[in-house]
């Protein structure tokens, strides 16, 4: 892409060239700087549906591929695989196969004057990535492959070298090779260090082969072996792993859009590593300013919340397999000593951050239940997890109240929060009774009782500036919600804001999850107040005074943000309409519910990638419901609409625990102060 290397020193020909290009936005212009990784907005993601290529790649919106993961989906390997010609230049993503994550790109200079027609896919047997090239232009054009090697999750330290007509690339125990056929005319390979490679293409058609593996002669040869087996054999044999994949599945429903329900489907199958089976990460991008984090993180990593997202995406689909081996790598992998989870983990289960949420120890409970895991070594890990719950105490505060919410930046008691964890209790007490412990099922119910008569007591108002009827908060760092009690919102959103002036629409895990029935009048007055503060058109945005988006001027989020600051916005986030979509289905409307169903599928791009946030009403002003620069493909979302979609095919709520809906579906209680 045009400007995409005018960042970076790499031989004097090609540089001149370059250096004369606008740089990519976020990106350094100084040769001397390492640069962040790429945007977040992808709109593609490529890897094959088996095992045996342990390599994926993201296809960039603004032309060519970004970020390449290998050995592992933690693991970014490459930052850019991208073509240069001349001049500014174009780009157009889309989905070759609805039944295959297949993607071909149209690139196209200045008044259409070249072109370049691009097919992306992964030899299903080797961690190999194939692109073919089409280059159409007048003679004397010529096309530039600009390759830069970010070996084993870093963006230096990588010794670049030329064999014959190949690039090769080392770091370490990581090594990359990168061949043509027709063999390149030129390359060259810059000093060691935050390198970059380069080819000139010999002819107008080119199959390149990047390959992947433990030394540099093991990377050559399945490079070699990809160019020689070609390009459309090979991309046959990977779209056949994915039509295989998807007859294992469930039919798309008929509410559903048939490419999108295929493709969340599979976008959720390729978010699982091939190494650390049931680890399936948020996204396979670094969004903002975490695109400067050497090493990678925190999207890459692993959040007990979004695998409970996931698997039960995948249970939508009919993908049980996979959800069974989310629930063992929560259980077996992630959890600690003391039952409880880490904020987020890397791939085998190392903690990362050092934060704890409530709502991820609580979901890996209603998961187990959910797939009716009643095994005594569950029942295990289920003890270790509830017993955590009903015992946890920080600061003098004791559970419910959480260190941190499900959007991570407050602590207090949050409904989200409560309900994920009165659901685990309940839960807990159904697989303890199946395993004959009727002491710890007794104990268990007894909290989440005592825990679903006070929830509305913790965090629902009635002195609140919104409306003279009760509604919920976000949360409350005290349990008091008629009192003003102040907190920073973090994000450069506002300091001292008094509780009762933030919502969210988090209470609907209330109803989602069984713990209050969705006929209690406090859900529709609380809706009528989020949506009063938080609708940005058909879609929400997820708090009050929400900063984790875009600056107004729609450059990237940052880190620190000074507080008052109102530096960034929020931007609205569509997996909240399929939220609202499954309130609405439990609470007698499928009609509402569907319209939020569509309403979520319209977030999606052309090549059917669903984000994480979209724009909405405040500055750049961008089309509304386009996809933000927030992490796309985002997995969470994606599981979100195959849920909705699930439910509404069934005419019910399926991931709500019979267990919890039982017990609590008769009562309402009025709040109280408990």
């Amino acid at each position: 892409m045009g400007g995409l290397m005018a960042y970076r020193r790499i031989g004097r020909g090609l540089a001149a060239a370059l250096l004369a290009l606008p740089p990519l936005a976020g990106v350094s212009a100084d040769p001397g700087d390492t640069p962040q990784y790429l945007p977040a907005d992808k709109t593609g993601l490529v890897t094959s549906a088996g095992t045996g290529s342990k390599v994926w790649a993201t296809v960039q919106k603004s032309g060519g591929l970004g970020e390449i993961f290998y050995p592992d989906l933690g693991t970014p390997s490459a930052r850019a695989l991208s073509f240069v010609v001349s001049g500014p230049s174009s780009a157009e993503t889309r989905l070759t196969d609805e039944r295959s994550l297949s993607f071909a790109q149209r690139l196209s200079g200045p008044s259409g004057k070249w072109q370049i027609l691009l097919r992306y896919a992964t030899d299903p047997n080797r961690s190999t990535v194939l692109v073919d090239v089409e280059f159409r232009a007048p003679k004397g054009y010529q096309l530039q492959v600009v390759y830069d090697p970010a070996l084993g999750n870093s963006r230096g330290g990588d010794t670049g070298s030329v064999q014959g007509d190949a690039l090769l690339a080392v770091d370490g125990d990581v090594a990359s090779a990168l061949v043509a056929s027709p063999g390149f005319r030129s390359t060259s390979s810059s000093a060691p260090g935050d390198l970059v490679q380069t080819g000139r293409l010999s002819g107008r058609h080119t199959t390149l082969a990047l390959a992947f593996g433990p030394s540099t002669g093991a990377a050559l040869a399945g490079a070699r072996a990809g160019l020689r087996r070609g390009f459309d054999p090979i991309a046959r044999d990977y779209a056949a792993g994915w039509h295989h994949y998807l007859d294992g599945l469930r039919r798309p429903p008929s509410v559903a859009d048939r490419t999108l329900w295929r493709v969340s489907a599979m976008i959720l199958a390729a978010s699982e590593d091939k190494t650390h089976r049931g680890a399936y990460v948020a996204a396979p991008a670094s969004p903002w300013a975490f695109g400067r984090d050497d090493p990678s993180g925190p999207y890459h990593l692993v959040w007990a919340r979004d695998l409970y997202q996931i698997a039960t995406g995948l249970l939508a689909a009919g993908d049980r397999a996979g959800a069974e081996r989310a629930l063992d790598y929560l259980f077996t992998v992630q959890q600690k000593p003391d039952g409880s989870f880490p904020q987020n983990s890397r791939l085998d289960g190392t903690p990362v951050w050092g934060g704890l949420q409530l709502d991820e120890v609580g979901l890996p409970i209603v998961l187990a239940y959910q797939l009716g895991r009643t095994d005594a070594a569950t029942w295990a890990h289920v003890r270790r997890a509830a017993d955590f719950l009903i015992g946890f105490e920080q600061d003098g505060n004791r559970a419910p109240w959480s260190p941190q919410d499900r959007w991570e930046n407050q602590s207090g008691y949050s409904p989200a929060t409560i309900a994920a964890e009165i659901a685990g209790l309940v839960c807990a007490a159904s697989i303890a009774e199946a395993n004959g412990d009727a002491a710890a099922a007794a104990r268990y119910l007894a909290v989440a009782d005592r825990w679903q008569a006070a929830v509305k007591g913790w965090t629902v108002t009635t002195t609140g500036p919104y409306s003279a009827k009760p509604y919920f908060l976000r949360l409350t760092k005290d349990g008091k919600p008629d009192q003003g009690t102040t907190y920073d919102i973090g994000d450069s959103g506002p300091s001292g804001v008094d509780q009762r002036r933030v919502v969210d629409p988090g209470f609907l895990e209330l109803a989602r999850l069984g713990v209050l029935p969705a006929a209690d009048p406090v859900f529709g007055d609380s809706l009528r107040v989020v949506d009063a503060q938080l609708a940005a058109g058909p879609f929400w945005h997820r708090a009050s005074f929400d900063g984790y988006g875009e600056k107004a001027d729609g450059s990237q989020w940052d880190y620190p943000l000074p507080a008052d600051s109102l530096i960034t916005r929020g931007r609205a986030w569509p997996l909240l309409n399929g939220e609202r979509g499954e309130y609405l289905l439990g609470a007698g409307s499928a009609r509402a519910a569907r319209a939020q169903l569509a309403v979520l599928a319209s977030a999606a791009g052309p090549s059917r990638m669903l984000p994480e946030q979209v724009w909405d009403q405040y500055p750049p002003y961008r089309p509304l419901g386009t996809p933000s620069t927030s992490a796309t493909p985002l997995a969470w979302t994606h599981a979100q609409y195959l849920r909705l979609a699930g439910d509404l095919a069934a005419g019910r709520v399926v991931e709500r625990p019979a267990a919890v809906a039982d017990r609590y579906s008769q009562t309402s209680p009025s709040p109280s102060r408990s």
